[in-house]
């Protein structure tokens, strides 16, 4: 846990007018992170601990990246997906509560001043008390992090001041996230059987797509299928995640999620909803020109 970041979050965030939903995945994201800013728990974890659904999570991700609060990167175990790394924006952060600290602390405001400093604690007691000392062990391998490889990067930025990061939730796998929301979507009760999994694990495996794109494509067909007879029995993991279509799918997903996700109603969307036809000038019969 960064204390640090913590600070900065709340101290800027909060006062800058961020939703309180995105005020919270940000202060989520600063608990397991290091002061560099580093960290990565997947997306059910911060949903859990939230008390908000993945969507909402997703979405607001995507927003705060969009705003510049943070960047996350895909990240691979193995020949699998696994949760995303997310990189805050520290200066950013630190900026934005030095200008909203109060005016006697502004000259003085480090949230890195805090109690534990003033004990006079050092590295060297912190590793007699059992912490870990990433300092000396040349390596970055905060606890439960699976030794991934993409975590051990040779710019690792506890090279420049040791910290401890939070332990990171366990994996989940992203194939499971990705059918628990088809489910939750569809009203469906799909099991993890090797059959459905596969479909969705074959997807997974490809190097173009990630959880969050088979969700998109999820939710997607759903808007699109759900409400609509002909087409609702269509909404398996067979049809939505095989091979032979599911590249249109995410093209067609992506373009509805930039036009604002419109429902659709009698089978047409209704991103039109607010189109005014253009005036009809005819004269009716019986009235003078």
């Amino acid at each position: 846990m960064s204390v640090k970041l913590s600070a900065y979050v709340w101290d800027g965030c909060a006062a800058a007018g961020m939703k309180i939903t995105s005020v919270a995945i940000m202060a989520r994201l600063a608990d397991f992170s290091s002061d560099e800013g580093i960290c990565w728990p997947s997306i059910a974890t911060i949903s859990r601990q939230i008390g908000a659904g993945p969507s909402t999570v997703r979405a607001a991700i995507r927003k705060l990246e969009t705003d510049g609060w943070l960047t996350s990167t895909a990240r691979r175990k193995g020949n699998r997906n696994t949760s995303n790394m997310y990189q805050l924006n520290v200066k950013m952060l630190r900026d934005m509560a030095n200008s909203h600290a109060p005016e006697s602390d502004t000259s003085n405001f480090d949230a890195s001043n805090t109690d534990a400093s003033k004990t006079g604690a050092t590295v060297s007691d912190a590793s007699k008390s059992g912490a870990p000392d990433y300092q000396h062990s040349g390596s970055f391998h905060p606890p439960e992090s699976g030794d991934d490889p993409s975590v051990n990067s040779t710019n690792d930025p506890t090279d420049k001041t040791p910290c401890q990061v939070a332990s990171q939730p366990d994996d989940i796998e992203p194939a499971k996230i990705v059918l628990d929301h088809f489910n939750q979507k569809t009203n469906s009760s799909y099991r993890d059987g090797k059959t459905t999994m596969g479909f969705i694990r074959g997807r997974l495996a490809e190097p173009d797509y990630v959880s969050e794109d088979l969700i998109l494509v999820v939710d997607y067909l759903t808007a699109k299928w759900l409400d609509d007879p002909k087409m609702c029995d269509y909404l398996r993991p067979k049809t939505i995640f095989g091979p032979e279509n599911f590249s249109e799918y995410f093209q067609k997903a992506k373009v509805w999620h930039r036009k604002g996700r419109p429902a659709c109603i009698g089978g047409k969307w209704q991103h039109d909803v607010m189109h005014v036809p253009s005036a009809d000038y005819e004269i009716p019969d019986g009235f003078r020109g």
